[in-house]
């Protein structure tokens, strides 16, 4: 894989405001990045479009993809949903001459880490509780009671993995934690301070 762009990493616990934090940074076109889709074999949600929130492929296929060494990272996060980001994706966005930025969960975002511990910043976005995430997966209304109980469950365990990323937001205020995204990205990308 060329090696060209950094790579920037936001991982937390369901709920966290990662995604939040992710799309309020490409925003910015000074930053120079691009999102990286992630692959699932899990079946779209409500208004998911293919290609513009995650690739959706069949299980079959993803296994396939799996087996060739297809993909950069990947997970199967509960039975029979994978999720994972195909190497093709990042050589696309590096090919424009982008960053690319990352929404991924907290396994997938340490392996990518570990690949390329010189061009990746790894940001933990850490919610102020797990009561406070219970009660905005609550307010989605996207999953059922179970569902959520499965990602506080594994809000547990993610939360223990904070120490390993290279630096933690803690997301009680999203302004502020929009604006701490921004200035470590900002840093880390080399971006001059006259041009932010």
């Amino acid at each position: 894989m060329n090696k060209e762009g950094k790579l920037l990493i936001f991982s937390a616990p369901s709920g966290s405001g990662k995604t939040t934090i992710v799309r309020h940074l490409l925003g910015f076109p000074e930053l120079n990045l691009e999102f990286s889709i992630s692959a699932t074999s899990r079946e779209r949600r409500g208004e998911e479009v293919d290609g513009e929130h995650y690739y959706f492929i069949s299980l079959k296929d993803f296994k396939t993809h799996i087996k060739n060494g297809d993909f950069l990272e990947w997970e199967e996060v509960y039975r029979d949903n994978f999720y994972g980001t195909l190497k093709k994706e990042v050589e696309r966005i590096w090919a424009q001459g982008k960053h690319v930025i990352f929404d991924i969960d907290v396994a997938g975002g340490l392996r990518i880490k570990r690949k390329f511990p010189d061009q990746t910043l790894a940001v933990f976005v850490k919610p102020p509780s797990v009561d406070e995430l219970k009660k905005r997966l609550k307010k989605r209304k996207t999953e059922s009671e179970d569902k959520i109980n499965m990602r506080i469950a594994k809000a547990s365990v993610e939360l223990a993995t904070a120490p390993q990323f290279d630096t933690i937001i803690n997301n009680t205020d999203l302004d502020t934690a929009k604006a701490e995204a921004y200035n470590l990205v900002a840093d880390f990308t080399g971006l001059s301070k006259n041009e932010k």
